[in-house]
C-alpha cells in the first residue's frame, strides 16, 4: 500500500503524459510546489463538473465533448486562484484528447497548504480512473462515506481515531454510535492515511459502534485523552454525551475504552446539571494537567486517574473582578471569552488583563473564536492555536474561517491570530490540531477539520467531499505568520 501511494505522487509530480483512455487527464497543481491540489472543481460551459481527488487529478470523458477544445470554468477553489483571461472568465481552455493529459497550475492564497481529504469514499478516484498507480481504497474495509469533528491520541504504539456521525452507502441514517480507527504510529499525511476502522465482529463490512446505548439518540466522545489508569495500565478516557439533537444532550458522563471488548463502556454518569466538571472539547497534557479546549484552555484537572474522574477536582480559570486577577479555582465555571468581552465593555476589566482578546494582525478587527485546539511547538518554543471563527455578515463563511496564534503559556494570553485557511461560503467545523504529525521538529504541523455545506447557506455540495475531513499543512516559518509571533 505504501509503495502504491509512493508511486503515486511520483506519477502526478510528473504529469504523465498518457493515461487510461477513453479519458482526459486534468492535473491542476500548485504553482509553488508542483503538487497536485485537492478540492478543484472545474465545469464545462453547460455545466458537466469534475473535481479534482487528493493527487489533483480529474479524469474527464463526456461524449460530444471529446477531443476538442473545451473551456473549463474554475468554478470552486478554496485558497487557490488563477489569472482572468481578457474577458474576465477565470479557467483554461483544453484539447481533450483521450489518453492525454494537461496541467493547470493555481496560485495558493491560503498561508496554509491543503493536502488531501482523510475520511470518505474516492480518496483517489480519478487517478484510479486513469489508470494511475496511487489510489487507497475507493471504500475503506467499514464503508465510510462521511465522517464527523475528528479526534486522535497515541495509544498503545497506535494512533487510535475517533470521528462523530459516520454516512454510509446503503442508507442515509448511518453510525450515530461514534465510529474509530487504528493507524501505524508513523504516518505521512501527505501519501494518505489508510484507516484500519473497527467493525462488528459479526458483520465485518459494518461500523462497529463504540459506545453502545440502548437508548435512542446520537452518541458523541469528546476529550479524548490517555491517562495510566487505577492499575498503572494505559488507558483511553472521554467524555460521552447523547444527543436527541445537536443542543439537547439527555444523557453524559465519562466513558473508558475496553481492549478485551474492543469499544468504550460508560465508567461514570454525571449530573446533566454538571456543565464544565469533565473532559471537553480536545485535551492538552501541559506540565502535571490536562487542559481542554474548545479554543482556549478554560478548564484543566491534575493529570492523575482519580482527579480525571472526579469532577470536583475539575478547575476553572476564571477572572476575579475585586482582585482584578485570573486564578484557577474549583468553585465556579469559567470566564468565557463572551464573559471577557462583556466586562471590557462595561469596564470591569482593564484591557491588559484580557487574554482571549484575539485580533487580526493586518486589520486590528477582533477575532471571534467558535473552537479550535492548543498545542506545544518545539520549533516556535511556544504554545500554537489553530482557531476557527465564528464569523460575521461580512466575513467569507460563517464557520470556515481558521487562524494562527500564538502564547508562551497554555492558558493565554492570546492577543494576535493571522488567518490561514478560508472557506468561502462553506464550513470547517472543529479543527483540530495533531501534534503527533508534527514535522521536522515541529516547523511543519498538521490540522483538520469537518468540511460541511452544514451552516453555510451554500445550497452546492462537491461531490465525495462533503461532510468528510480535509487536512492542512502549516509552515510554522512562513515569513506571513511572523506579526503572529509571541516574542
Amino acid at each position: 500500500m505504501r509503495l502504491a501511494l509512493l508511486l503515486c505522487l511520483i506519477v502526478s509530480a510528473l504529469a504523465a503524459e498518457t493515461v487510461k483512455p477513453p479519458y482526459f487527464g486534468i492535473h491542476v497543481i500548485d504553482e509553488a510546489t508542483g503538487r497536485g491540489i485537492p478540492l478543484i472543481e472545474m465545469r464545462t460551459v453547460n455545466d458537466v463538473r469534475g473535481i479534482t481527488d487528493n493527487a489533483g487529478w480529474i479524469a474527464f470523458y463526456e461524449p460530444g465533448l471529446m477531443d476538442r477544445e473545451v473551456w473549463f470554468y474554475i468554478s470552486l477553489s478554496p485558497g487557490y486562484e488563477r489569472e482572468k483571461d481578457g474577458f474576465g472568465y477565470i479557467g483554461a481552455r483544453l484539447k481533450t484528447t483521450p489518453g492525454t493529459t494537461a496541467t493547470v497550475k493555481m496560485k495558493r492564497t491560503n498561508i496554509a497548504e491543503r493536502i488531501a481529504r482523510t475520511t470518505g469514499q474516492g480518496l483517489y478516484r480519478d487517478s484510479e480512473m486513469l489508470g494511475l498507480p496511487c489510489s487507497l481504497p475507493n471504500l475503506g474495509n467499514a464503508g465510510v462515506m462521511g465522517s464527523d469533528s475528528v479526534q486522535a491520541v497515541p495509544y498503545r504504539g497506535k494512533i487510535f481515531w475517533v470521528w462523530g456521525d459516520t454516512n454510509v452507502p446503503h442508507y442515509p441514517l448511518g453510525n450515530f454510535q461514534t465510529t474509530s480507527a487504528f493507524t501505524p504510529r508513523e504516518l505521512k499525511p501527505e501519501r494518505g492515511i489508510d484507516f484500519d476502522y473497527l467493525v462488528d465482529e459479526q458483520r465485518p463490512d459494518k461500523i462497529r459502534h463504540m459506545l453502545p446505548i440502548n437508548a435512542p439518540g446520537a452518541v458523541w466522545l469528546f476529550g479524548l485523552l490517555t491517562a495510566k489508569d487505577e492499575r498503572d495500565e494505559e488507558a483511553m478516557l472521554a467524555h460521552y454525551s447523547r444527543h436527541k439533537s445537536l443542543d439537547n444532550a439527555v444523557e453524559h458522563g465519562l466513558a473508558k475504552f475496553d481492549d478485551k471488548l474492543g469499544h468504550f463502556t460508560v465508567l461514570k454518569q454525571l449530573d446533566k446539571a454538571n456543565t464544565w466538571q469533565y473532559p471537553r472539547g480536545h485535551a492538552l497534557r501541559a506540565g502535571e494537567h490536562f487542559y481542554f479546549s474548545d479554543g482556549f484552555l478554560l478548564t484543566r484537572t491534575k493529570a492523575e486517574w482519580t482527579s480525571l474522574i472526579e469532577p470536583a477536582s475539575y478547575e476553572a480559570l476564571r477572572y476575579d473582578e475585586a482582585k482584578h486577577e485570573w486564578r484557577w479555582q474549583r468553585d465556579q465555571p469559567p470566564t468565557t471569552p463572551n464573559d471577557e468581552v462583556k466586562m471590557l465593555l462595561r469596564g470591569q476589566m482593564p484591557k491588559e488583563h484580557a487574554r482571549y482578546h484575539l485580533k487580526d494582525v493586518a486589520s486590528d478587527k477582533f477575532v471571534s473564536l467558535h473552537g479550535g485546539s492548543v498545542q506545544w511547538n518545539e520549533h516556535r518554543q511556544r504554545w500554537v492555536l489553530i482557531g476557527l471563527q465564528r464569523g460575521g455578515k461580512d466575513d467569507p463563511s460563517p464557520l470556515g474561517e481558521v487562524w494562527y496564534a500564538e502564547s508562551k503559556q497554555p492558558d493565554g494570553p492570546w492577543t494576535k491570530a493571522i488567518k490561514v485557511v478560508s472557506h468561502p461560503r462553506y464550513t470547517y467545523y472543529n479543527p483540530v490540531h495533531h501534534g503527533f504529525l508534527d514535522a521536522e521538529g515541529g516547523r511543519y504541523i498538521y490540522f483538520e477539520g469537518t468540511y460541511s455545506l452544514e451552516f453555510s447557506g451554500n445550497p452546492l455540495a462537491p461531490a465525495r467531499y462533503d461532510y468528510n475531513q480535509l487536512m492542512y499543512r502549516l509552515d510554522l516559518d512562513d515569513e506571513r505568520l511572523k506579526d503572529a509571533r509571541a516574542e
